[in-house]
């Protein structure tokens, strides 16, 4: 999907029913990221979503591994992730839609997960940064994805981030 048709599908006049689903070529397109990655971590590592219609150029991505708060199936996700101080951040965002990722959903009902960066595995639990810590990540993370702030403009939701505290190398 073009850039131009993206930025329509999400803009802030878009109803929130209609930001259900994503449409089929990109859903297609992240699905053979998260096979790639696992696969091939180090190969899926580093992915530009201009394929997906979000500019800015490649980016690192993690696999989030994780449990299904309805379901009790394992799950998988890759997310552009970003580093501080030595620890793993994703951030919520869902392309600035009013709803959050089903992933967080899922973290927040079980928070131990794995996430995978590149060739490193590390089993993990999931938190979402209070206001304090947020305002310590948000300049990282806007400095690397400027796309970030348009998604937290774009809805009326505290965007969350979560970072990963690791539990075991």
């Amino acid at each position: 999907m073009p850039e131009d048709q993206l930025e329509a599908y999400l803009s802030k006049n878009t109803k929130v029913d209609e930001l259900q689903k994503l449409p089929r070529s990109i859903q297609e397109e992240l699905d053979a990221h998260c096979e790639l990655y696992k696969r091939d971590p180090e190969g899926a590592h580093i992915w530009d979503p201009a394929v997906i219609g979000v500019p800015g150029g490649p980016v690192k991505n993690l696999m989030l591994t994780y449990t299904g708060r309805k379901s009790g199936r394992t799950l998988n996700t890759v997310l552009q992730y970003y580093e501080r101080e030595g620890k793993y951040a994703v951030v919520g965002s869902r392309g600035g839609t009013e709803d959050h990722p089903y992933w967080y959903l899922n973290l927040l009902a079980h928070s131990d997960c794995h996430i995978q960066v590149a060739s490193r595995g590390y089993r993990a639990t999931a938190r979402t940064l209070d206001e304090t810590e947020r305002e310590k990540w948000w300049p990282t993370i806007i400095e690397e994805q400027p796309q970030q702030a348009i998604y937290q403009a774009r809805t009326s939701r505290r965007i969350p981030l979560v970072v990963f505290d690791v539990v075991e190398p």
